[in-house]
């Protein structure tokens, strides 16, 4: 039989999820659960959900606990695999427990890692930290809850976190891959966005494939665009109610037609890469067109570009041809803006430069629209 960490336990029910509270030595936390961090597989599908170590912070635990610290009540939070054996302890119920609630011991599987029956949602820094400083003899708490898929794991660890610094590019990244669940209204706003985003770095007729610096993985050369550039630009023009995807909403939610808005964004943005093939695929620091700034920038055009274009039009030649309005007139890669004392390549990635880096991008549209 296979071996297992057993321990008294109390089990409820939340809905039809089983949910345990427990206490668990810490040096044994890491021999029943895994640590699931957030990363994309050679294929691209985003695998995990953790954010990366944060040293320092594990390093501030460790410290605590080697100079004497034993208060650790936070709980650590674990997804736990359906199906674990739980043994109800017999005899009559105390006369002052809680209906619903029941006692017994739970047994965790001691496997290999990566195959364990548990998985962190929340708590990654304090197990890493109690696992490096001289307290692993240390009692904490476990709360944990069946899981039946990586989707309700995902959901947890959002919502668990959200209250928290966790990073925003990484509950954007995750967005999209949680699907089926329940979140706030304010997650289900951005969960569109992420997954044009998404699908803006997958698509095979993306100009942005395999171009966005995602959370979930680790830095490469091509990778030359924030997928927080992108996310603000698609934000913006859903949100704006004359935006190019806005019109592509559903009333009253946040769902819409996502091909439809795709196609639109791969039209647009294929176009603006054949317009300015010399501005393209170049570091930011070597063309503001694939800075921050310049996507912001493109995007508010690319809302007014689109309040001309005729339904029966192909986009993308219409892009082309109003594009090209203005290509001579653009400094990405060198020159000062026209009408303005700024160099090619002073604007940043602040408010104020984006709003002006737009001002610009509109006026020149419209002044040779009209010639």
């Amino acid at each position: 039989m296979a071996k297992a960490l057993t321990v008294p336990a109390l089990r409820t029910k939340q809905g039809d999820t089983s949910v345990y509270a427990l206490f668990v030595r810490g040096a044994d936390i890491l021999s029943v659960a895994d640590l699931d961090r957030v990363r994309r597989t050679d294929k691209g599908v985003l695998e995990g959900f953790q954010r990366k170590e944060i040293r320092q912070h594990v390093n501030d635990i460790a410290q605590y606990l080697d100079g004497g610290g034993t208060l650790f009540p936070n709980a650590i939070i674990l997804a736990l695999e359906p199906g674990l054996s739980f043994t109800q302890s017999r005899g009559p119920k105390a006369k002052d427990s809680i209906e619903g609630i029941d006692l017994g011991r739970l047994a965790l599987p001691l496997r290999e890692e990566g195959e364990r029956a548990a998985w962190i949602v929340d708590g990654q820094q304090r197990v890493l930290a109690i696992r490096k400083s001289n307290a692993s003899g240390l009692v904490v708490p476990v709360v944990a809850f069946e899981a039946a898929s990586l989707d309700m794991q995902r959901e947890q660890f959002i919502l668990v976190n959200r209250a928290r610094p966790l990073p925003k590019r990484l509950i954007d990244e995750l967005l999209p891959e949680t699907q089926g669940v329940l979140l706030p209204r304010d997650l289900t706003a951005r969960q569109l966005p992420s997954r044009l985003c998404n699908a803006l770095n997958t698509h095979t007729a993306s100009p942005f494939r395999d171009m966005l610096r995602r959370v979930s993985q680790s830095s490469q050369p091509e990778q030359i665009v924030t997928d927080s550039a992108l996310l603000g630009m698609i934000r913006r023009s859903l949100n704006n109610p004359n935006g190019a995807l806005a019109g592509y909403k559903s009333l009253g939610d946040q769902s819409g037609d996502a091909n439809a808005m795709l196609q639109l964004l791969i039209d647009f943005w294929s176009a603006v890469k054949q317009v300015f093939p010399g501005a393209w695929g170049k570091p930011p620091s070597e063309s503001r067109l694939m800075h921050s700034a310049g996507i912001s920038a493109m995007g508010e055009l690319m809302d007014r570009i689109v309040a001309r274009a005729d339904n029966g039009a192909s986009l993308t030649g219409f892009f082309v041809q109003e594009l090209g309005r203005i290509e001579k007139y653009c400094a990405w890669t060198h020159g000062q803006w026209p009408g303005i004392d700024r160099s090619w390549d002073s604007f940043q990635s602040t408010p104020r430069d984006i709003k002006a880096l737009s001002q610009i991008l509109v006026q020149i549209y419209a002044q040779r629209s009209r010639q």
